[in-house]
């Protein structure tokens, strides 16, 4: 084992003592954020590298652990980075939880891309064309993360969806036509197709949810945001899909 130790800078009395995988192969990501936590917390951190699998193996039998990196605090033994993280009172996820931060990144990262739209063509922010591509622009980051894995996109999708339980191949190709409604509405261009096809999807998108959660009261994943999503199916789906409607439905009108 080596140490290296860069924390002289610290003053603060407060150390720590981190094992951590550092081979020429593999450099442990958990051990660097340890690091950075640590650090970031105050503390002088006692960096010390396992540099071979016979150091790690040995390690770990001598500690009576599974896994590193592994942290010690004022000499006592803290465990890996997700001990390190509830150590401080920092959430840690659990597998299979259900999170809506997928959510909420797409409809920043879309509300952000309308607002730089409009500034580009030189209109004001409060313009309605803001809502407008804002839907559209959702449309199409939704449908680029179920583009990732068309395949478990598809499985995710067929619990569900009423058209694809009859039609398998609609699994496949919706991921297609939402981004192609999307990628129209954006440019302005062909309603004529973007109008329907958006309709047709969103309506039996919405159509199914609805009888999925709130007929029928089963408990699912969305696939709205891909197929290894952990976002339940419910308000957010049945939203896309609405939001699929009301942009035809806009469009239809304005013009």
């Amino acid at each position: 084992m080596t140490t290296r130790t860069a924390d002289n800078n610290l003053a603060t009395g407060k150390t720590a003592t981190l094992y951590r995988m550092v081979m020429p192969e593999h450099i442990c990501p958990f051990g660097l954020k340890a690091r950075f936590l640590l650090r970031r917390k105050g503390y002088q951190v006692d960096d010390r590298w396992l540099m071979t699998r016979t150091q790690t193996d040995a390690f770990k039998a001598e500690h009576h652990v599974q896994t590193t990196p592994q942290i010690f605090i004022e000499g006592r033994r803290i465990g890996g980075y997700d001990d390190l993280r509830r150590h401080f009172g920092l959430p840690v996820r659990n597998p299979g939880e259900a999170s809506y931060t997928p959510v909420i990144a797409v409809l920043v990262v879309a509300l952000l891309l309308a607002g730089a739209s409009l500034l580009a063509a030189n209109r004001p922010l409060g313009s309605p064309q803001l809502l407008s591509s804002f839907i559209a622009f959702t449309m199409c980051i939704l449908a680029l993360l179920k583009l990732q894995d068309v395949e478990s996109f598809s499985t995710m999708f067929l619990n569900y969806d009423l058209l694809a339980r009859r039609f398998v191949l609609y699994a496949y190709l919706y991921p297609f036509a939402e981004l192609l409604a999307g990628v129209l509405m954006v440019a302005g261009r062909l309603h004529e197709i973007a109008v329907p096809v958006a309709l047709f999807v969103g309506s039996v998108g919405a159509v199914s949810v609805v009888k999925a959660v709130y007929v029928d009261h089963r408990e699912l994943k969305c696939a709205c945001v891909g197929g290894s999503s952990n976002v339940p199916l419910g308000f957010v789906s049945l939203t896309e899909n609405l939001m699929m409607v009301a942009m035809a439905l806009w469009v239809i009108v304005d013009a």
